[in-house]
């Protein structure tokens, strides 16, 4: 890039390691907020993030270097980064079913056990005046 305009390959040099230096810092920020979350779904953004920033690197390699093959290799990390988020969601959603599922099991064990003769007393009262009515 730039052969035929002189110092126009050094100004590119430059701004190629600017931009890798600010992306460098960006992605320890995002390890960051992958390790300290507080939620999941934070650490699942900090996740995805942090592969496309990578990808962002390795394309600016690509260009800096002028290697062809890491554009290839740049795709690949891509379908490999999808694919991990995919499966880290679907993880993440069968965790917080199973939490909400157990949640709900163990409040209805917490109210039948805490009003369960109240509720067969309703059940058999509504059932009386039922037979009541039919005989009227």
């Amino acid at each position: 890039m730039g052969e035929g305009i002189p110092g126009l390959a050094s100004a590119y040099t430059v701004l190629f390691t600017a931009a890798l230096i600010f992306l460098a810092i960006l992605l320890v920020f995002c390890l960051i907020r992958a390790i300290i979350g507080p939620r999941v779904a934070d650490r699942l953004v900090a996740v995805n993030m942090m592969g496309t920033i990578v990808m962002v690197i390795i394309a600016i390699l690509t260009l800096m270097l002028q290697e062809g093959y890491l554009a290839d290799i740049c795709l690949i990390y891509a379908m490999i980064s999808f694919l991990a988020v995919i499966v880290l969601t679907k993880v993440y959603m069968g965790v917080y079913l199973e939490k909400k599922e157990t949640a709900g099991r163990t409040a209805a064990a917490q109210t039948e056990a805490a009003g369960g003769a109240d509720a067969e007393s309703m059940i058999s009262d509504t059932a009386g005046k039922e037979k009541n009515h039919g005989d009227v």
